[in-house]
Formats: C-alpha cells, structure tokens, sequence
C-alpha cells in the first residue's frame, strides 16, 4: 500500500477507533472496579490511586485524539503504549514484589489495540511482545497462566493487526473498483453522445449520395459502411460498459449470436468458462466476422461458427460459403482508414495474446481464432 491511506482506509480505521473507545471504557471499569474490590493488595494506596486515576484521564484522552485521524499521530500512540507499559512496570512498587495480578490488568488492551489497528500485524507483534515482557520481567514466579496471558498479548496483537489490514486493503479495493467503473460507465456515456452525432453526419452523407448519384454515391457507400461500423462499436461499448469480475460462458455468448445472424452456432454440450474480459472480446471479435459476411455476402448469408474448448486454449472458427475475400483487398481497405479487419478481429485477439487467421477462397472465407488460457480444471 502507498504511504498515504486512500480515503476508504481511513474510514475503515476510524471506525475501528470508534469501536476501541467502547472498549477502553469497558476495559477501565473493569480495572477500577477490581482495585476496589482488591484494595487490600495495595501496599502503596496513594500511588495506586493515582495510577488508577491517571488511567482513567488516559482513557478518556485517548477517546478523543484517536477519534479523529489528524490527531492520532504516531506521538499519541506511543503515549498510549508508553503508559501501559509504565503502569505495568510500576506494580510492584504499588503491590509489592509478591503481587500475582498487575495494576492495570486489562487496561493494556487498548493501546495494544490500538497500535494493531493503525500499524497492523508488524506493530500488534512489537505491542504485544513489549507488554508482555513487561508484564513477565516483573514477577518474582512466572506461573503457567501468566505465561499465557503474555502469549495471548502476543498473538492477539498480531492477529487484530492483519485483520485491520486486511479490511483497509479491501476498502481500498472496492473504492478504486467503484471509481473504474463510474469513469468506465461516463466514458461510456461520452463515446455514445460523440458517435450519436457522428451517424447522424454518416447517415446524411449516405443518403444525399445516392440522391446525387456519381463519385457522391461512392462517398455514400463509404459513409454508410463507416455507419455500421460505428453502430457496431457503440454496441460493443454497451456490452463492456458494466465491467465485470470472474468467468463468461462462451457457450452462452456465442449461442445468443443466433438469434441477430443467419448463423449456426456449434459449441460443446457443457459450458465453457473463461475470465469474463477474454470471453466478452471473443464475442466481439465474432461479432465483427459476422458482420463482414453481412456486409460483404449478403443480409441473410449464412454463417457457421465452430466453439472447441481445450486444456490450455479456447479456438473459434467463423465460416462462410461466400466468395471469398479478393487478393489484396484488406491492404487496400487498411490503407483508405477502413480497418474493421485489422482492429475489430486481429487488433482484438492480439491484445488477448492470441492470433486471428484468415483462410479465403473461391469455396467461401473462414478464421480462425485462437485464444491461449491458462490450465482450466
């Protein structure tokens, strides 16, 4: 994580802050009420009622300034463990070298918690070993209880501290993840108005060209091609608008191209799941081929596409009984910026790292598409 906290984190410590403070008076009252209750022990009362006391003003202190982020600085903090630590090392001098419980008992908690939350598993671990050997270094005869009590200051500071990590991070997460997808779904927004405006020029240019007939009727052939183009990557934008997290059943997603192509669709008879960005590209990609033979066969020429599924791949063949696609036909359309092949299917599967390959003929055109994915189960 980076130094400075995203806003999310410290949200998340706040709260947990918010949490402690419920606690440490819970854990003072427990500590005053077992010092009445054991009065008797204290060989030094003055000094152990004003320990006493001096905890409870700690407490409410520490309420305050660890309430807010700009006040819990790490000189607080250290204050707070400071403390604890001297109330600990200041108990035989209040109950003498016999004592079997320590003065502030309990009370430590709240600073060992503290520098759990706001230093995580790394400062529980250091809080909790300084405690407890604080708490050990002081007894005349170690039992087998107290050696437990240290061992639970230990690894309670150090458990606490990753879990308050941990939740920082997944508040970070989420928020970054959040922020993706507002400014995904405003480019979204953006792109949609732009092309919007855009097809209403294409579809002008269109129809006035055929109108005027002549060299403006290749330009309305041109624009009406751009058009469709367009209305295709609008669509596109709206399918990968939401961005989504996991798998997409390419079986699913190819399936539903029957119902907008004159296509036959043949896939294996179980799903075939792959990470949902890769699935949602290959799609897209089809979509493009399909398209081609639309434009380029006819409205209703058919089509077929071949889904195969294999350990470590995914392929994807696109058919057609057209008449094929003429040499040097895709260089020229590149040349004059139409680059629906270069970008819409090879630009795409480049991207996913795979390859695109087209075979043309007299017999009709096919590609085939290949996606590399890691070992599936």
């Amino acid at each position: 994580m980076s130094s400075r906290p995203s806003p999310a984190a410290v949200a998340v410590e706040d709260r947990l802050f918010g949490a402690l403070a419920v606690l440490r008076v819970v854990l003072l009252a427990n500590t005053v009420g077992l010092s009445v209750y054991r009065a008797d022990s204290f060989e030094r009362p003055v000094l152990g009622t004003g320990c006493v006391a001096a905890m409870a003003a700690w407490t409410a202190a520490a309420i305050w300034l660890c309430g807010d982020a700009r006040r819990r600085t790490p000189l607080v903090l250290l204050a707070d463990l400071a403390l604890a630590l001297g109330m600990l090392l200041l108990t035989p001098a209040v109950k003498g070298a016999e004592f079997t419980a320590s003065l502030p008992g309990f009370w430590i908690v709240g600073a060992l918690l503290a520098w759990s939350v706001h230093y995580h598993w790394l400062g529980g671990l250091g809080a909790g070993a300084l405690l407890a050997v604080a708490d050990l270094t002081q007894r005349q005869h170690v039992t087998q209880s107290d050696y437990g009590n240290a061992f639970l200051l230990v690894i309670a500071g150090a458990t606490v501290g990753y879990l308050a990590d941990s939740l920082r991070r997944m508040a970070t997460e989420r928020e970054a993840a959040e922020r993706s997808a507002a400014m995904a779904a405003e480019r979204a927004r953006l792109a949609r108005a732009v092309h919007d405006g855009v097809l209403q020029v294409l579809a002008l240019v269109q129809r006035r060209g055929r109108e005027l007939g002549g060299e403006a009727a290749g330009l309305g052939e041109l624009a009406g091609e751009q058009e469709r183009e367009l209305r295709r990557l609008i669509r596109a934008q709206d399918d990968l608008a939401p961005i989504a997290a996991g798998t997409l059943d390419l079986v699913a997603g190819l399936s539903a191209l029957e119902g907008e192509y004159a296509v036959t669709v043949s896939t294996p008879g179980t799903p075939v799941e792959v990470p949902a960005g890769v699935g949602r590209e290959l799609v897209a990609a089809v979509r493009a081929c399909l398209d081609n033979v639309r434009t380029h066969v006819g409205e209703q020429a058919p089509a077929w596409v071949l889904l195969q599924a294999f350990p470590d791949r995914v392929e994807v063949s696109v058919r057609d009984d057209g008449p094929g696609i003429a040499p040097g036909r895709l260089e020229e359309a590149a040349a004059q910026g139409r680059l629906g092949v270069a970008e819409s299917v090879r630009g795409r599967l480049a991207d996913l790292g795979g390859s695109a390959v087209l075979t043309t003929g007299a017999s009709g055109t096919e590609w085939e598409l290949t996606v590399p994915l890691g070992s599936r189960p």
